[in-house]
């Protein structure tokens, strides 16, 4: 369930970035990067900048299987090609969260998605969530959001 609802929110609103590019839209909910790259590369290379960062990944959910599975017994067409949603955590950053309030736990763990779609099936989208904070969390928010865009220009 939690990955069809990380789908439909990509799918919903989205603020579209070419690597290195500014967003279309500042205040969009999802910052989305796209690449030229083959999705295998992409989704390995995302793995390894986490890695690489003394992160661990704690889970991959394969989206697209799910709902390509499920799609056409609940009447909906097929979104994705390939769609997958890398999940890892940072003790930092869960600190720093929790620092400025402890119900911003529930951001953890930090989740990256790899997707390719239907409509647009020779580029890979790399996306994630904006985190929405609360207590005083500008720091912690500015952190978290620096180390999501990093891993992803790392590894695009």
């Amino acid at each position: 369930m939690r990955a069809f609802l990380i789908a439909c929110c990509l799918l919903a609103c989205s603020s579209w970035v070419i690597a290195g590019g500014e967003p279309q839209d500042q205040d969009s909910p999802m910052r989305v990067y796209l690449s030229d790259e083959s999705f295998e590369d992409v989704i390995e290379n995302i793995k390894m900048a986490i890695i690489e960062r003394g992160l661990l990944v704690s889970g991959t959910l394969h989206v697209s299987e799910m709902l390509n599975r499920t799609g056409p017994d609940l009447g909906f067409s097929r979104v994705f090609v390939k769609a997958e949603s890398v999940e890892f955590c940072s003790a930092l950053m869960s600190h720093k969260m929790a620092q400025a309030a402890p119900q911003n736990i529930t951001i953890c763990p930090f989740t990256i998605a790899v997707y390719v779609t239907e409509a647009d099936p020779e580029r890979v989208h790399v996306a994630y969530r904006r985190p929405v904070l609360t207590g005083n969390a500008a720091e912690a928010t500015q952190s978290v959001e620096q180390m999501l865009d990093g891993i992803i220009q790392d590894a695009i």
